[in-house]
């Protein structure tokens, strides 16, 4: 898969600056919805980067410190889980992604965004690209940013509450987590509108 396909495409328009925007969070069960928006250089390369869950942790933490360092312009959008059950996660995503955007631009110029799957009102000329995280490097880099942030969130939170696992699932709805839910009860930043955690709601 040649990573590089959209932005060369832009390139050869004209187009300068792209924001890679992706989202991570839409299915655990507790802790924020979190977006990024990185501009890379133009041409540039990192070998073996790809969609952030086809990697292991040691290989997105590397990539997140080499993004972070070479990127020209980065942007992060944490939308909690209180305005996720407000809204619902997906209006939520895109809130997120927005906001992302908002302040990668505070950096960097963007003149083309391409985003993993959602279609955004944005006054930047964008392209959604279906499981744009492995077709797109932007977006790759987009990816690890905001999995690497969400998953650091999640061992802190694991850190205070080893009971429920979180290092593990990373919140996720996995069988152990819902076995330590329905033992040990809701803790702060569930999502109180997804189902599982609405099953333990309707028992109190």
């Amino acid at each position: 898969m040649d990573l590089h396909k959209y932005e060369n495409e832009l390139y050869e328009n004209g187009i300068k600056f792209i924001g890679g925007v992706d989202e991570v969070g839409r299915g655990p069960l507790i802790g924020p919805v979190i977006s990024a928006c990185v501009v890379l250089p133009k041409g540039y390369n990192l070998d073996g980067l790809t969609d952030s869950k086809k990697l292991t942790e040691k290989k997105r933490n590397l990539y997140f410190d080499i993004i972070m360092e070479n990127a020209l312009g980065v942007g992060v959008g944490i939308v909690n889980p209180e305005r996720i059950d407000e809204i619902n996660i997906y209006e939520a995503s895109k809130e997120s992604m927005i906001i992302s955007i908002n302040e990668c631009m505070d950096k960097c110029k963007i003149d083309h965004l391409l985003i993993d799957a959602m279609k955004l009102e944005t006054s930047i000329p964008s392209t959604s690209i279906i499981k744009g995280d492995s077709k797109s490097i932007s977006i790759a880099a987009a990816s690890v940013i905001a999995k690497v942030i969400r998953d650091r969130l999640m061992c802190e939170l694991d850190l205070k509450y080893p009971e429920y696992g979180f290092k593990k699932h990373k919140g996720y709805p996995t069988k152990g987590h819902l076995e330590a839910l329905n033992k040990n009860g809701l803790i702060e930043g569930y999502r109180k509108s997804y189902k599982p955690v609405m099953n333990i709601l309707n028992k109190i």
